[in-house]
Order: C-alpha cells, then sequence, then structure tokens
C-alpha cells in the first residue's frame, strides 16, 4: 500500500514549520492547525468562528486533537499565529492529505482566478487569487496571490510547478490560461489540458482546424444518411 494512502491530516500537519519561539508554548502547532481544518470543514469562515468551535466542542474535541489543555486558542492568538505560518508549507500539507484520500489521481482539475470576498479595503483592491481546485475532493489543491507585478497566467505557471503530479488528471480553465507554456507546464505534470480558444485567438484557432483536418489518423465526421 502506498504511503500517500495511510498519511492522516495529523501526520500531514507535523511537517508544517513551527514560526514560534519554542519556549513557553502553549499549544502544539499541529493541534492548532487540525482544531482550524475540522472548524473550516465545518463550515467556520473567521478566526473568532474557529476559537469559538474549539471551545464549544471542549474537552474531547481538544484531547483527540493533541493539545495539552482543555482551553483551545482564543482569536487572537490565532491572528498572531496565521500572520506568521508559512503558507506554502501548509498548503503542500494539505495537498498531501488530500492526495491519500484520492491515490488513483484527480480526475479533473480546474484553474480559475478569483478576489478574496472581503480583502478590498477602500482604495486597497481586494486579495486575487489563482486556485487549483478538485471537483472530486470539493477542495483546493492549492493557491497563489497575484500580485501587481504579475497576471494570472504567470501566477497559474508557477502554481503548476508546486502541484502534485497530475498523472491522468485534465485540467481545465477559461480562455486566460490559453497559452502555450501553460499547456507545456500540465504536460510536464503528467495531465492533459481542455482549454478554449476564443475568437480573437485566430492564428491557434486556424492551427487547430489544419491539425484536425491534415491529420492521417483523425476520421472524419460520418456523412449524413441519403434521404
Amino acid at each position: 500500500m502506498s504511503a500517500a494512502l495511510t498519511v492522516s491530516l495529523m501526520d500531514a500537519l507535523a511537517d508544517v514549520p513551527d514560526p514560534r519561539d519554542a519556549r513557553g508554548l502553549r499549544h502544539p502547532l499541529t493541534a492548532v492547525l487540525g482544531l482550524t481544518v475540522v472548524a473550516v470543514l465545518s463550515g467556520m469562515k473567521s478566526l473568532e468562528a474557529i476559537a469559538q468551535f474549539g471551545r464549544d466542542h471542549g474537552k474531547a474535541l481538544a484531547w483527540a486533537l493533541g493539545f495539552r489543555r482543555a482551553k483551545t486558542p482564543v482569536k487572537s492568538r490565532l491572528s498572531t499565529l496565521f500572520r506568521r505560518i508559512d503558507v506554502g508549507a501548509l498548503e503542500a500539507a494539505l495537498g498531501r492529505w488530500l492526495a491519500g484520500r484520492h491515490a488513483a489521481g484527480w480526475e479533473v482539475v480546474t484553474l480559475d482566478g478569483k478576489t478574496l470576498k472581503g480583502s478590498a479595503d477602500g482604495d486597497v483592491p481586494g486579495v486575487h487569487l489563482v486556485a487549483a481546485y478538485a471537483p472530486q475532493a470539493a477542495a483546493v489543491l492549492g493557491q497563489l496571490r497575484v500580485d501587481t507585478k504579475t497576471n494570472e497566467h504567470k501566477a497559474a505557471l508557477r502554481l503548476l510547478g508546486i502541484l502534485p503530479p497530475l498523472r491522468g488528471a485534465v485540467v481545465t480553465a477559461d480562455a486566460m490560461f490559453t497559452h502555450r507554456d501553460v499547456c507545456d507546464a500540465v504536460r510536464d505534470r503528467g495531465g492533459d489540458y481542455l482549454l478554449p480558444v476564443k475568437g480573437n485567438q485566430s492564428t491557434l484557432q486556424a492551427d487547430i482546424r489544419t491539425a484536425l483536418d491534415d491529420r492521417a489518423d483523425v476520421s472524419p465526421l460520418p456523412a449524413a444518411p441519403a434521404a
């Protein structure tokens, strides 16, 4: 049996480096991250809600997650920790856990860019992310922030480079990602792609028509039956 099949959530989270000073730590990092994941999966959408979730479920949940105290972290401690956490390492750990739950691989992975709801502040624009979403798991496999010096296309290339292997998966996206280097990155990771070609990509459309018409191994459409 593959190791990916047996990795638990807590085992995966144990690989995330702890950014805190080891002296006087009140709560183990793995326990805090485990609480956060369980709370989010239960529908909690804010640090305050996560902290309340821990209090509401009391000692039984705290002990099960590995807390050394019955009292789980308050909102302020969660906020301080998550401002310092290595986001890439956390997402990689969650990705390994998800992969272990789908050992045969993903059938479809969707690339999409979205502005994070509620992240805009006055004249400051919202945080824009490019994410890879696996419908089989109803989960994001990874995401990267699109900063002001780049765009979704370039962020998608970086994201594809850090995702787990895509062997057997079909990557879909909108026309913004229909670029040769994106297609090459998907194939390099072992996947296939299905991308739209818009009317303003006339050269690419012509190339596709030519390839389909000229390839000897592409059968023509069946002729319409005679009236």
